[in-house]
């Protein structure tokens, strides 16, 4: 397991649970140095005093805040420990509510938050299992590299992940981005909605990245001396939807060919409208009166009939 980032505890009334932070996520991404086409000397970032040119280390570099132009204010770690802020210590939680309640968009990285020490173990599977039984998350205020957050807590099999949050006034609103006025039938979101079936999954952790593996390709190959790997076939040039119903008859195809099913004659058809199925059932319903009536009137009229004499 990665090294703990923080250290404190979890509060939530009165009670208290000390615990380590964690990362629950890595960075796999391939890293790239810079340096210089003409003799492959590496390019570095060096911290310099615009001043009086030196190289510093971080030893001699301060924190300050520039109040106005050649004013600043120098704000030491010492003044931000110090600072009358209960969530400097403490992920402090303020409110449980649905998951569903809570905007994806607002949701940032992610942390593991283990049980540190004995004394810390009961505690932690309490909140562990009241948040399992509830079926809600927790958020949580808490103050990390030098601003405070907004966090969430929720469960992970058996254990309680935090996931740092973006505040309400961070979030821009959408309403610019989408479009206005759009000539759209029914039928072609019952289309849509087909396609989405036939794409359903329970499992998507089989999804790898593909973008590294043909990078490390790239990089495995031109360190060898070889030539390395190229793309087959020229890509295709994206061209304006024209027929909706189509492009979603041959994508509803393709999604079957890709699940290994049959995609003969796969084609989206248009769902009838609630009226006509309406008219339908009222016809269905109609003939069906006439019919028991006429055989209740048939039934009547050779009960009333006298028998022939032998």
């Amino acid at each position: 397991m990665p090294r703990p980032v923080w250290s404190g505890a979890i509060s939530f009334g009165l009670v208290t649970i000390p615990i380590k932070v964690l990362p629950a996520t890595e960075n796999r991404s391939i890293s790239f140095h810079q340096y210089h086409l003409e003799d492959e000397g590496r390019i570095r970032t060096r911290k310099v005093c615009e001043i009086d040119g030196k190289q510093l280390s971080n030893d001699e570099i301060g924190r300050g805040y520039e109040v106005s132009k050649d004013t600043i204010v120098e704000v030491t770690d010492e003044d931000l420990d110090s600072m009358p802020l209960p969530t400097a210590k403490a992920i402090e939680i303020v409110a449980f509510v649905p998951a569903n309640s809570i905007d994806p968009v607002r949701i940032g990285d992610s942390y593991y938050l283990a049980a540190d020490g004995a004394v810390a173990a009961k505690p932690y599977v309490l909140l562990r299992k009241a948040l399992e039984r509830s079926a809600k998350v927790a958020v949580a205020k808490f103050a990390w590299h030098n601003r405070e957050r907004l966090g969430l807590l929720r469960i992970k099999e058996d254990a309680i992940v935090l996931h740092s949050m973006r505040w309400p006034d961070e979030i821009r609103d959408p309403a610019a981005l989408t479009p206005k006025t759009v000539d759209l039938e029914d039928s072609e979101v019952d289309a849509a909605i087909q396609l989405m079936e036939t794409m359903a999954a329970d499992d998507i952790s089989g999804y790898t990245d593909h973008y590294r593996a043909a990078l490390e390709e790239v990089i495995a190959a031109k360190a060898a001396g070889k030539t390395p790997p190229k793309a087959e076939g020229e890509p295709e040039p994206a061209g304006q939807v024209v027929d909706l119903m189509a492009a979603l008859n041959a994508s509803v195809q393709a999604a079957k060919e890709s699940r290994g099913e049959s995609g003969d004659h796969a084609t989206v058809h248009d769902m009838p409208k609630k009226r006509a199925a309406k008219k339908a059932a009222a016809t269905k319903s109609t003939a069906a009166a006439k019919k028991t009536a006429t055989k209740k009137a048939t039934a009547k009229k050779n009960t009333g009939r006298k028998p022939k004499s032998a």
